[in-house]
């Protein structure tokens, strides 16, 4: 019998924990190590920030389905990571650490043959003074709870521009390293429809504030659409839906701080900038989560496991270069911790080698460096591909991997939502090949393949990221036939 643990039960991990239960027999063991007891569909979390969806329709109990697909399910943090086990045993373990109702402080190590790194990010609020709904002044809608909050902030934003205050409101991202700039521009454009719709949009200005060297960048260097007019760059496409809804965009942007109605950034030439808002909502960026890594005597080797982000090294080139000698065969494959076989690390919990849009810095030395995203689509198909490689593997009772996922050959599409209504709903739906652009393979196409690099808004993409939104919730309930829809 073969015992696999998956760290995390976000898209990466509960894809992985389901994989491997449906491919392996009953004789192996598939345990999942969360600390939340929800699974949470993140991208309709801003549906929940603008008061148009419920939190109870973007999330569901756990436990009820792995019990049904006979996984355990351990709601814990996983604390520390023995790869090469312990005084007691050479086989590898997993410190965890409890948090469900009354085991909330208990810790256990439990032992592997398979370990998966699902563990996702850490939301570094910390990082710019004054940011987040908790100990700051901004709100967030990363969770659930945080999205309820955004909406009531937002609601009672809307009733001051009711009796005729003029207010400014700020979505964007709250540091200059920063990644998911899509879930803040799917939040503004829904923030300006809410305010058009409750009819304070003349009382209101709505600024988008990004990291992003321009518009449409979303962190992976931008896209070039293909249309029957020619060529059309992703911030020539994106600028005109900013000027079409009236939303003032800043970009190459790093916050540095945020104080009670006032947001302090720096932009790419250095000068100190101050925006006062009324309302706001920047994201966080992202770390790896508290794990450490010990060698069996109990001395600390989480540097040979971790980069200094907290996120976990795979099989990537590490090597430092320049942005021009980044190169897309320095992206991981298998997502192999090097020297573990039996370990990965998938979705954001992975370091990635470098970033994919050209990183800036002021003449100080700020970042303003939007950081790879590694969510959804991809996140999926990285979990699934660990899971299909380690069901092979103990199968065959080999190290030989078949199946790879890597994001410069993977392709994404991308439904961003610009405003939610059966009628009056619009989004932008996005395809690019691959994720990471090989310059080399295609020096005249930005590193794409134009052909499937793509771009369409309106009402038709709405109601497909809708139904996306019902069909993905059916996927992680894992009801019958699940695994027939993609990642």
């Amino acid at each position: 019998m073969s015992r696999v643990i998956v760290l995390g039960a976000g898209v990466a991990g509960h894809t992985a924990a389901l994989t491997l239960r449906r491919k392996l027999g009953n004789q192996h063991e598939v345990i999942v190590v969360s600390p939340n007891s929800q699974w949470n569909w993140i991208p309709s979390n801003i549906w929940v920030g603008v008061g148009r969806m419920t939190r109870e329709a973007v999330v569901f109990p756990l436990a009820p389905v792995y019990k049904r697909k006979r996984i355990t399910f351990h709601q814990a943090k996983a604390t520390a990571i023995w790869p090469n086990g312990d005084a007691d045993s050479p086989q590898g373990a997993v410190d965890i650490e409890y948090t469900e109702p009354g085991r909330d402080g208990q810790t256990e190590r439990v032992r592997y043959d398979f370990l998966i790194n699902a563990t996702g990010p850490a939301l570094d609020f910390a990082a710019t003074p004054g940011l987040g709904p908790d100990a700051g002044y901004t709100a967030s809608v990363c969770t659930p709870g945080h999205a309820v909050d955004a909406a009531a902030r937002l609601d009672a934003a809307i009733e001051r521009a009711r009796t005729g205050e003029k207010l400014r409101l700020v979505v964007g991202v709250g540091h200059g390293r920063c990644t998911c700039e899509g879930a803040a521009f799917e939040y503004a454009f829904n923030v300006e429809q809410k305010l058009e719709q409750e009819g304070v949009r003349d009382n209101t200005e709505v600024v988008y504030l990004s990291n992003e060297p321009e518009l449409g960048d979303f962190g992976v260097g931008g896209m070039s659409f293909r249309t029957k007019h020619g060529d059309v760059s992703g911030e020539q496409w994106m600028s005109s839906l900013f000027r079409e809804r009236g939303i003032r965009a800043i970009t190459r942007a790093a916050v540095t701080a945020v104080e009670p109605q006032t947001i302090r950034y720096v932009q790419e030439d250095g000068s100190p900038q101050s925006l006062p808002f009324d309302f706001a909502m920047l994201l966080p960026p992202f770390r790896g989560v508290a794990l450490r890594a010990y060698d069996r005597d109990g001395a600390d080797i989480s540097q040979r496991f971790f980069a200094p982000s907290g996120f976990m090294k795979v099989d990537a080139d590490y090597s430092p270069k320049p942005y021009s000698q980044w190169s897309a065969k320095d992206w991981p494959s298998t997502y192999q911790v090097p020297g573990y076989p039996n370990m990965f690390a998938v979705g954001i919990a992975f370091a990635p080698p470098h970033a994919i849009s050209e990183p800036l810095s002021t003449p100080d030395g700020v970042a303003i460096a939007p950081a790879p995203p590694r969510t959804g689509m991809p996140s999926g198909a990285m979990g699934k591909a660990a899971a299909l490689n380690i069901a092979e593997m103990i199968r065959t009772g080999t190290s030989v991997t078949q199946h790879s996922a890597s994001m410069a050959d993977l392709p994404a599409a991308c439904i961003a939502s610009t405003g939610t209504g059966f009628a009056r709903g619009s989004a932008v739906a996005m395809t690019m090949a691959p994720i990471v652009p090989d310059f080399q393979a295609r020096p005249l196409t930005h590193g794409r393949d134009a052909d499937h690099t793509t771009g369409e808004v309106g009402l038709a993409a709405h109601w497909l990221k809708r139904m996306l939104h019902t069909a993905f919730l059916y996927k992680a309930k894992a009801y019958p036939l699940w695994y027939l829809i993609p990642e």
